[in-house]
């Protein structure tokens, strides 16, 4: 099994609306690593990783978000591998 990486920077109505908890649980239930967090800027940004299909899955759900949400824009990039592997998907503080 290949594991990728990927930053996601999600952009809209996405704070406020519940995205962060509803990522976590897209996140455990497709078998994904990582964590999400809300930005300053408004802005929700990610770090998932797992295999292809998993990551593929999640950032297909981050594209519409929970009900809520009003998803504008989500930005996907190549993330370096972390120095420890991650455990779980986690909910961080804002940024």
């Amino acid at each position: 099994m290949t594991t990728v990486h990927r930053r996601l920077t999600v952009q809209g109505l996405v704070q406020g609306v519940g995205y962060r908890w509803s990522m976590v649980q897209a996140a455990e239930r497709l078998g994904v690593q990582g964590w999400v967090r809300n930005r300053r800027d408004g802005a929700v940004e990610a770090v998932v990783s797992g295999d292809v299909a998993g990551v593929d899955a999640l950032i297909a759900w981050a594209r519409h978000g929970p009900r809520d949400a009003r998803v504008e824009r989500v930005d996907v990039d190549n993330a370096p591998a972390p120095e420890t592997a991650f455990e779980g998907f986690e909910a961080r503080e804002t940024l």
